[in-house]
């Protein structure tokens, strides 16, 4: 594929695919954990927002911290993991 064509989105008989195509495909029904939230515990220092890698955690106005959109979230976990007020679990 030239290097072009990856750094773009392109139209197939499947679908959208490339980067930034996770916007069109809904990826949230692959999951098998759940984040589980704790918005007491949350101390909002946005780690889980910046290291998700599908953009599935969204800014709230306050006095909400963080939402989880969960036809994105693909469980991964990796918020739970860079979390350090221990805010997020992963559940089955």
């Amino acid at each position: 594929m030239p290097l072009s064509l990856a750094t773009k989105p392109t139209k197939t008989d499947s679908g959208l695919v490339g980067p930034g195509s996770s916007v069109e495909n809904k990826t949230g029904s692959w999951r098998t954990f759940t984040p589980k939230y704790d918005e007491e515990a949350c101390n909002n220092c946005l780690m889980c927002w910046f290291y998700c890698p599908d953009a599935a955690i969204k800014r709230l106005e306050p006095p909400k911290k963080v939402g989880f959109d969960m036809d994105y979230c693909k469980g991964c976990g990796i918020c739970e993991e860079v979390c350090p007020a221990d805010a997020i679990e992963m559940v089955r």
